[in-house]
């Protein structure tokens, strides 16, 4: 369109609002484990007093709300009028949360941008707030402009993201019916993810923590005691066997380009305390379930649960460790008998759905504008999949929304310390978005 031409990240307008919002990550670190509650309206007023002069009320054509549930937490809402009721455009999912960081691990203060010839660090810079940044930048820069749009663009900055909490954010918005106006009518586009692809699927994550309990005894006796390390070492290895056999490499994942099917592995082992002569009395092994959005989250957690229940029912099968080892006992006045196993789940069945994966629709008029978007200014827009997560995305897509997946930075410092982002990925994806706007226009 004539409209987009010229138009540009404005680099010293950019740096100035993103030094601001910076300031913030500190107050809006997100994990209930640590204390840590984010005050998302803290980032919502730099970027409300930034678009306060092209609101309606100042004479311009944005619609700026704050949507709160929560005190202290708003979710914002952008909105750029069309001329179609019927036809809208949503930029979704950038979020005013992030995930803790420790200055101590730090190179760098994670609290404040930090520029470095073209990399801007921070808390945030890449996993959210530089998003919502870019993406406030671009309805201002629409706003001054005035182009004539046939869609509505709909931009929804949310809270709680990084918590996956519900009651806070985009759920509530949707439930609300405060984004209606997206069903049906166009794609919703999540901008939450990285490498500036499109991102076509995503995988759920099911926490757990598997504890297999003994009987604490001598090791120079271990016919007398259960060792729980060897009980619960071998349990996982059977319930994994289980599981893929019941969760296989789905024909779909290769559709979707996922580089790995749904897995379940241990990442953590933790023991009870005491000396190397003793065999421990408990041992826990943790990890998680990444669930790719061709299986449902409940029949995963059903199936793990009644594998638990069958092994503890038939534990003296389970394969022992050499011919002392065993998991069963006929001990004359022994206090315990029969090793079992307990599983905790990393959160309840309600809150692992709100983060199982999505597999995006690849008919989607918004996909192929990403992928042409993308292959004009980055030179390469073919999709892919991940097994990482997203929170509650699902959830949009199963209420009627065309919901697609984007992102900006480089996924390999996501979460990780020393978080950047670079600044010539910032204009990149400006004008991947403005692209994307004009490519609608055209459907």
């Amino acid at each position: 369109m004539p409209e987009f031409e010229g138009l540009e990240l404005d680099e010293a307008k950019f740096i100035e609002l993103l030094t601001k919002v910076q300031s913030e990550a500190k107050f809006v670190q997100n994990d209930k484990r640590q204390g840590l509650i984010p005050e998302e309206g803290k980032v919502a007023a730099h970027l409300v007093e930034f678009l306060k002069p092209y609101t309606q009320e100042e004479g311009g054509p944005l619609k700026v709300e704050l949507l709160t549930f929560v005190e202290g937490r708003p979710n914002l809402k952008i909105t750029y009028p069309g001329t179609d009721e019927k036809k809208t455009l949503g930029f979704v999912g950038s979020h005013m949360d992030v995930v803790p960081a420790n200055p101590e691990t730090w190179e760098r203060d994670p609290f404040k941008l930090t520029i470095e010839g073209d990399k801007l660090y921070g808390r945030g810079t890449t996993d959210c707030l530089g998003h919502c940044v870019i993406i406030s930048m671009l309805m201002a820069a629409l706003a001054e402009k005035k182009p004539s749009l046939t869609r509505t663009l709909v931009c929804l900055f949310i809270a709680g993201e990084e918590g996956g909490e519900s009651g806070v954010g985009v759920d509530m918005v949707v439930k609300a019916g405060h984004v209606d106006e997206l069903k049906g009518n166009g794609p919703a586009i999540w901008i939450d993810s990285a490498d500036s692809l499109p991102c076509i699927g995503t995988a759920g994550a099911m926490q757990w923590h598997i504890t297999g309990k003994g009987r604490l005894f001598h090791s120079g006796l271990p016919h007398r005691g259960i060792n729980s390390l060897e009980l619960v070492s071998e349990a996982v290895a059977e319930i994994q066997k289980r599981f893929y056999a019941d969760f296989p490499p789905h024909p779909m994942e290769a559709e979707y380009n996922f580089a790995t099917c749904s897995t379940m592995k241990p990442t953590q082992v933790e023991c009870a305390k005491g000396s190397l002569n003793q065999l421990p009395a408990w041992t826990k092994i943790s990890g998680d379930v990444r669930l790719t959005p061709f299986y449902d989250a409940k029949a995963v957690y059903d199936a793990i649960n009644g594998y638990i229940a069958d092994i503890n029912e038939k534990v003296q099968h389970l394969p022992v460790r050499g011919p002392s080892s065993k998991y069963t006992l006929d001990l004359p006045d022994c206090d315990i008998k029969r090793g079992t196993i307990e599983i905790e789940w990393g959160g309840s069945l309600e809150e692992m759905k709100h983060i199982e994966g999505v597999a995006c629709k690849l008919d989607s008029p918004g996909l192929q504008a990403m992928k042409n978007a993308f292959k004009t200014v980055k030179g390469n827009g073919d999709p892919y999949a991940i097994t990482g997560s997203l929170p509650l995305v699902r959830e949009m897509q199963a209420e009627g929304f065309d919901l697609q997946i984007t992102g900006f930075g480089l996924s390999s410092v996501y979460h990780a310390d020393n978080e950047y982002i670079s600044l010539q990925d910032c204009k990149d994806a400006f004008l991947v978005l403005c692209r994307v706007i004009s490519e609608m226009e055209t459907v």
